[in-house]
């Protein structure tokens, strides 16, 4: 992971399975990160017809490359409380601190630059083919993903209730 490579399939689709068929899963759940790769993809299409389940939705949230890695680059999370912070530029004392808890704030490992663009070039390589597979499918909703989280959000819910 500090790398930006993906982990190995069978690891992350047993944990998401196992995840999956807890009890508090069996109402729906929102995978955010999974799948990242056709193959994971067709595991899990594969689990889930076993199962006679099915997935709804794929939101695709669109944001050019280089403000993603504007925002990866800025990602900062406090040790304490997990809570997470865009940050532009040099940290202040006073922003080294959680504004909920206190904690110090950090930047994880696979946040600076050269691991970023490692990450994108696996996202553009493995991930990105999955848009076109679920597209295919008629699951999938592209969201406009510049601007605000609000809006954002906004746009999500907007989305997924037109497709509903």
């Amino acid at each position: 992971m500090e790398k930006g490579i993906l982990v190995p399939n069978e690891i992350t689709v047993q944990m998401v399975l196992n995840k999956l068929s807890e009890p508090e899963s069996q109402s729906g759940v929102i995978l955010d990160g999974f799948p990242r790769n056709l193959g994971q993809a067709e595991a899990l299409d594969e689990a889930f017809e076993k199962e006679n389940k099915k997935i709804d939705s794929v939101v695709y949230i669109k944001v050019e490359e280089q403000e993603l890695i504007r925002r990866l680059s800025g990602r900062w999370v406090c040790r304490s409380c997990q809570s997470p912070y865009s940050i532009k530029g040099a940290l202040t004392e006073e922003q080294k601190k959680c504004s909920k808890c206190g904690g110090e704030l950090y930047q994880r490992p696979d946040d600076n630059l050269e691991t970023i663009k490692n990450r994108l070039k696996v996202y553009f390589n493995e991930t990105a083919p999955l848009i076109e597979y679920y597209r295919n499918t008629g699951k999938l909703v592209e969201v406009d993903g510049e601007g605000e989280v609000g809006e954002i959000t906004q746009r999500i819910i907007k989305a997924l209730r037109e497709k509903a």
